[in-house]
């Protein structure tokens, strides 16, 4: 069964505009790691990470949406990608396993939650000791997703993940509209 929204969520993803190769490239993923992509909408990044850490490495799909899991689930078998595994998020409560991950990766996530400096507090006892987060936000108020309160500014991310205990690591400018961190 099609999943459009789904669908239209990867096209974004892949489009050359959103530079998806670069992402991957600074984001320098190694066989063998684990990664959350939490949000995963379609599942792209989930699947551009799976083949990236490969067999021996674990893709988590986090999502509030049991349709998009169903649709990245399908996608990885038709793919032949048995490292990815499905999580259906509840609230702010992520069943990873703890101290395990060296990657979570947030794309058009933060605007959605509540209490974002709790939240990041949350993620810290999931990541290895050089774990990072990686944070890709809408970052522009006058745009069509702006306007709907689909945006975060940078600077409001980068303070409340210092309240968080989280420092930057790297901070691209290469996306258009959007900003690009990562934190350690």
């Amino acid at each position: 069964m099609r999943q459009l929204k789904a669908e239209m969520f990867n096209r974004e993803a892949s489009d050359p505009k959103n530079k998806p190769n670069k992402i991957l490239e600074v984001l320098a993923l190694k066989h063998g790691q684990m990664v959350a992509d939490i949000g995963a909408g379609g599942g792209y990044f989930t699947l551009r990470f799976a083949e990236a850490v490969g067999k021996d490495g674990r893709v988590f799909a986090v999502d509030t949406n049991p349709k998009f899991l169903e649709f990245i689930n399908d996608c990885a078998k038709k793919g032949g990608l048995d490292n990815v595994e499905t999580i259906l998020a509840a609230g702010e409560n992520l069943a990873l396993p703890k101290g395990s991950l060296d990657l979570i990766f947030m794309r058009n996530v933060c605007h959605h939650l509540q209490d974002r400096v709790e939240y990041f507090r949350k993620l810290r006892h999931l990541l290895k000791p050089n774990g990072r987060i990686a944070i890709i936000e809408r970052a522009k108020p006058l745009t069509f997703h702006g306007m709907f309160g689909h945006y975060v500014p940078r600077e409001t991310i980068i303070k409340e993940m210092k309240e968080a205990e989280f420092l930057v690591n790297q901070d691209f400018d290469f996306l258009p509209g959007q900003s690009f961190i990562i934190f350690a």
